[in-house]
């Protein structure tokens, strides 16, 4: 994915997300599963999370995303999770009884998505070091 911008900044902050009905129950079947990944996506619009990658499966939701820097990670996916079980109680109120007002389980899973790994980073930090080094040394 290409790096994206605020007003001073340029960010490439990708994240794989997953997280799980309450009880792990497979309440995404069918039309609500298709309803539950509409309004995801409603909901990340109004977050500005960009979402590039997501699948709802019956008892959980897997999301690959881009959250701007700006944002916690943990606050874009509680807004997330909290609108979106208000929306899906508002569309189906019978859900809102059954599952006792709690849509989604406590927690999620969030692992970073990037295109260097650490020894990348290393690397080009000690590089950095070196450069200056040897560029200190030269203007003696």
């Amino acid at each position: 994915m290409d790096d994206l911008s605020l007003a001073h900044s340029r960010y490439n902050c990708t994240y794989h997300i997953v997280f799980i009905s309450k009880y792990r129950r497979k309440a995404m079947f069918g039309a609500l599963r298709r309803e539950v990944g509409e309004i995801l996506g409603k909901v990340c619009k109004m977050e500005e999370v960009t979402i590039i990658k997501a699948a709802t499966l019956p008892d959980h939701v897997h999301m690959y995303v881009s959250i701007p820097p700006k944002v916690s990670v943990s606050k874009a996916v509680g807004r997330i999770k909290g609108k979106s079980a208000l929306m899906i109680f508002d569309r189906h109120p019978e859900y809102r009884e059954r599952y006792n007002r709690h849509f989604w389980a406590r927690g999620y899973y969030c692992e970073t998505v990037g295109s260097v790994n650490e020894e990348t980073i290393k690397k080009y930090i000690e590089e950095q070091y070196e450069r200056d080094r040897i560029e200190g040394d030269s203007s003696k």
